[in-house]
């Protein structure tokens, strides 16, 4: 389906995915799947963007702190820093 098609869930309707979803208001509201996405108090019915997904083994979906370089860490070479980054050859 198109980007352009594509429909937010509206309030009322089930969450299908776990994560941190948007409303029209800008409120961000942490939601399991199975629970129904709530309407706004002032707006109603809103619809809701996923904005994060939850993951219970990735410690909240963010990369791990060990893995980020450190300005004075010494073993730079051995952390990929770059997204396209290549390891030397025979370093593997």
């Amino acid at each position: 389906m198109s980007e352009a098609k594509r429909m937010d869930p509206m309030s009322g309707e089930k969450v299908e995915v776990d994560g941190v979803y948007e409303n029209e208001a800008g409120q961000a509201q942490k939601l399991q799947r199975g629970d129904v996405f709530p309407s706004d108090l002032i707006l109603g019915e809103t619809e809701w963007t996923l904005t994060e997904f939850a993951f219970d083994n990735h410690h909240e979906g963010r990369t791990d702190p060990r893995l980020v370089p450190k300005e004075n860490d010494t073993d730079k070479i051995g952390k990929i820093d770059h997204p396209r980054r290549q390891m030397a050859p025979g370093k593997k």
